[in-house]
């Protein structure tokens, strides 16, 4: 490894502290009474209690003034301005702490410990004066510098994508917004877990590694299980094994899972994801819409008190109840053309009208999802459900109880996006069967995200399933929504990237 002029500094600095004596990764506790935050919001109502405080952070900046400095430390809750005064912490003959470690050997980067109180400066700046100060590890990599003027805006920010998401680490640190979009992340799954968990629903885990890839029209991860020789598959959704515990017995489960799909990456798809699915006995996809409106509203009011937010430059009102439209409602209006009574020549026909691309493939409802995706999709900036599909887009939904060739299903539509699809689910297991029949057919004409017949799943509803209601909710997406973010990137710690440099992959094999 290749290091850097200041890398080699910082080694050599290290080395220097333990010359002294100073161990720069301690193993003994820190012990903290206070965070930046608690110091800010209530330092001002109750001075008596920040006479003898003790933080711990990373040094951010530093002001020298020869015997005296300022100086900034960030800890998890954010910055705050320490005073450190040589004769202060070195009252006796020996300077070194200030003059050898302060001055010389610590760099900023650094994670150090302070003690002191809590004063404020002539201009009026909530400080600390340190008593006490100590490293408790050293940084060997310089951080990437963002200046903030005195109005504290920043300037120098790391905007680079390429650095920010293979560095996330370096990117929490110097971008405080980037640990606020992860902050309501957490935040948006707390408040729909509570809300489900008050609704009776249970939260279970389901397998990640399955034989069959069910549950969704989509192209699987393989992989292959050495002891059992059998190939599994990375799950694409979790849905079958949730249906398979309303059979047993649950009126109510859901599961935050992380699903799997081997396709194209974007803005929008990342190739592993996170996805709320849910399942409530004896329930059909009116109920389901009534209650993911007011979930999602309750979820914006939690986060924000209201619930109208800025996305880019549109305001959005997630306040219940959503529009609701039918599919060939929706591609009507935006194509002019009515296409609930074409057979799949027709639809072919209408797609090149319309100068959609098609493939020898795709049948029925991928023609028709493919009509509305480039067609319709991009004008719901409102929530809006989409209602009332064609039956051969949903092989897992219950036929529509009053028109035929539809299913009860819909999609939820917000900022021109899907963030939600749900269903009355299929409990007959002789038309699944049939409808999974018709997925090998597809598959047979070259559909690689067509669906497997899962016999064990067909087996389970031959035992009955009751009546349900059923939904999947895309975190990542709904979490872009509700943090003004356009990338999935950013709402991923660690989303996916190529290696930086493949051929030094220990995995990768050579002739």
């Amino acid at each position: 490894m290749e290091l850097t002029e200041q890398e080699i500094t910082r080694r050599h600095k290290l080395t220097e502290l333990q010359n002294l004596g100073i161990n720069p990764y301690p193993p003994e506790e820190f012990k903290i009474n206070v965070t930046t935050a608690d110091i800010k919001e209530n330092y001002e109502r109750d001075k008596l209690n920040y006479k003898d405080i003790s933080i711990a952070g990373r040094l951010m900046g530093v002001r020298d003034m020869g015997k005296a400095a300022f100086a900034e430390i960030q800890d998890a809750t954010g910055r705050i301005q320490f005073y450190i005064k040589r004769d202060e912490i070195c009252p006796g003959e020996d300077k070194t702490l200030y003059d050898t470690v302060w001055k010389k050997l610590l760099d900023i980067g650094d994670i150090i410990g302070l003690t002191g109180y809590v004063f404020t400066t002539k201009v009026g700046e909530i400080s600390i004066h340190v008593t006490g100060i100590k490293l408790l590890s050293k940084a060997l990599r310089p951080l990437p510098i963002v200046k903030t003027d005195e109005s504290g805006v920043a300037h120098d920010v790391v905007s680079d994508a390429e650095f920010r998401y293979r560095q996330r680490y370096v990117d929490l640190i110097i971008n405080a917004n980037v640990k606020d979009t992860f902050v309501k992340r957490s935040q948006i799954i707390n408040s729909i877990r509570t809300t489900l968990t008050n609704q009776g629903l249970l939260e279970v885990e389901t397998p990640i590694l399955q034989s069959i890839p069910g549950g969704a029209t989509a192209r699987p991860f393989i992989t292959h299980h050495n002891a059992l020789d059998i190939p599994l598959y990375l799950r694409i959704a979790n849905e079958l094994y949730l249906k398979r515990l309303i059979v047993g017995g649950f009126d109510g489960v859901f599961e935050f899972a992380k699903d799997f799909r081997n396709e194209g990456m974007d803005r929008t798809h990342n190739p592993e994801f996170t996805v709320l699915e849910f399942y409530v006995a004896y329930k059909d996809y009116n109920w389901m819409m009534t209650f993911t409106e007011n979930l999602l509203e309750k979820v914006t009011m939690d986060l924000y008190g209201t619930t109208l937010i800025t996305v880019g430059e549109k305001q959005i009102d997630f306040k219940a109840p959503f529009k609701r439209m039918t599919m060939y409602e929706a591609i009507k209006e935006h194509t002019g053309i009515d296409i609930s009574n074409m057979n799949e020549d027709e639809l072919r026909a209408a797609c090149k009208q319309l100068h959609i691309e098609t493939t020898p493939s795709m049948g029925k409802g991928k023609l028709i999802d493919e009509i509305f995706g480039t067609k319709c999709e991009g004008h719901y900036i409102q929530p809006t459900f989409i209602t009332d599909y064609p039956v051969e887009m949903s092989p897992l939904t219950k036929k529509h109880r009053a028109t035929s060739g539809l299913v009860e299903r819909f999609e939820l539509m917000i900022n021109g996006k899907e963030i939600a699809n749900a269903y009355t689910e299929l409990n007959d297991p002789i038309e699944q069967r049939e409808r999974f029949e018709e997925q090998a057919k597809l598959q047979e004409r070259g559909d690689d995200e067509a669906m497997y017949i899962d016999q064990d799943f067909l087996r389970a509803l031959e035992y009955a399933m009751p009546p349900t209601a059923g939904i999947g909710i895309g975190i990542d997406r709904l979490t872009m929504l509700l943090t003004n973010n356009t990338s999935i990137q950013e709402v991923l710690f660690f989303p996916q990237m190529k290696p930086e440099n493949p051929e030094t992959n220990p995995r990768t094999e050579t002739k």
